[in-house]
């Protein structure tokens, strides 16, 4: 019986993979649940298992774009296993050949002595080879060129998608970060020894988060055909910087959790992305990101959406400005953030005042602990 291997679903809005590594060939006898191949997404790397023990048989290649869904080849449950090749005996190495002794050194010439010419060329000491230097560039080589791999080139499709399929808005404001960076530096060793992880600005930003989704329903949605989906759980996705570039692990019922928890889930995430051992169900499942740019000095920018999710919020770097408050310049950390969002479905005035809820929520941290 032939058993056929198919693509498996890899998360929502991944429909294809590419095939980035072959761990068995082509023929070759595979076991129940051994590894077969390893593809890869825009999203993580997943390994392809036998379905069954048999011959196993694949029609497609390295570096190939797959369909989810897609038939790659089957496994032939009827093949019996190869005989195991018989063992290569290696020759004999060659006996070692008798190196030939340098010839003795000339003395160097008496005065009015004469040298025969094989002794004077044996004594000269061998020059040193001059490389010559390297040829000028052309005037018009005014950079290098190498084709897109098919990884970055699914990262670029799912990006125009997402500019071509949504309406998509920013709205800005900005957050003065005083309250939070002083809550920080008076609890960050009581908080440290107690939950064993540092307190980050992040778990306060995912609270407000919540806060505010609660607040504005809609901005907690996402579009299927024609419904609205409204999501009532806070599964928060966080954007992780990793060498095969962003990643958006879910940290779930963040609603239920406190701050000690979502920070050890954040720091548990960020390592297994980074070191590429992250499962694909801990990348689906989030209704709306946050991605924190900040960490490399951006000051602004307009965040993608993450489909099929409507809403994603971008945090900044904080910089020391001057600012009016009760009628006073004062100097304050300032952040500024930014949130698109799908217009088909969230109108202006809910991202508004979706952002005004999250800035009083950050400026205010005790809001969150009344549930405001």
């Amino acid at each position: 019986m032939k058993v056929e291997i198919k693509i498996p679903m890899m998360g929502e809005s991944v429909t294809e993979a590419i095939i980035h590594t072959l761990i068995k060939p082509n023929g070759s006898y595979v076991k129940l649940d051994e590894e077969i191949l390893e593809l890869e997404t825009d999203k993580v790397n997943q390994v392809l298992h036998a379905p069954e023990s048999g011959v196993l048989t694949l029609n497609v290649k390295k570096e190939e774009s797959v369909k989810v869904g897609q038939v790659i080849g089957f496994v032939d449950t009827e093949a019996t296993a190869p005989p195991p090749a018989a063992e290569k005996v290696a020759p004999p190495a060659p006996a070692p050949q008798a190196v030939k002794p340098p010839p003795p050194p000339v003395s160097p010439p008496q005065e009015g002595a004469r040298v025969m010419m094989p002794a004077f060329i044996s004594s000269l000491k061998e020059e040193p080879v001059v490389t010559p230097p390297a040829a000028p560039k052309q005037a018009g080589e005014k950079g290098s060129r190498k084709k897109m791999s098919q990884l970055r080139k699914v990262i670029a499709s799912r990006l125009v998608e997402a500019k071509n399929t949504t309406a998509m808005l920013t709205t800005f404001n900005e957050v003065d970060m005083s309250a939070i960076m002083q809550i920080r530096q008076a609890e960050q060793e009581s908080f440290t020894k107690k939950h064993g992880v540092k307190l980050g600005f992040m778990s306060f930003f995912v609270k407000a988060v919540v806060a505010a989704l609660k607040a504005y329903p809609e901005v907690n949605a996402a579009i299927d055909k024609d419904e609205i989906i409204t999501y009532n759980t806070y599964d928060i996705g966080v954007a992780v910087s990793t060498e095969r570039g962003l990643m958006v692990p879910v940290v779930r019922r963040c609603d239920q959790l406190h701050f000690g928890a979502i920070e050890k889930q954040i720091a548990a995430y960020s390592t297994s992305a980074r070191e590429g051992k992250i499962g694909i169900d801990e990348l689906r499942g989030g209704s709306f990101t946050i991605t924190n740019g900040g960490i490399f000095g951006s000051l602004l920018s307009t965040p993608i959406l993450n489909p099929p999710q409507s809403a994603i919020l971008g945090m900044h770097s904080i910089v020391k400005r001057a600012v009016v408050v009760a009628d006073q310049i004062v100097i304050r950390p300032m952040m500024y953030i930014a949130l698109s969002y799908d217009h088909r479905i969230i109108d202006g005035k809910e991202a508004v005042l979706f952002l005004v809820h999250l800035k009083q929520s950050l400026e205010d941290p005790s809001r969150l602990l009344l549930d405001l």
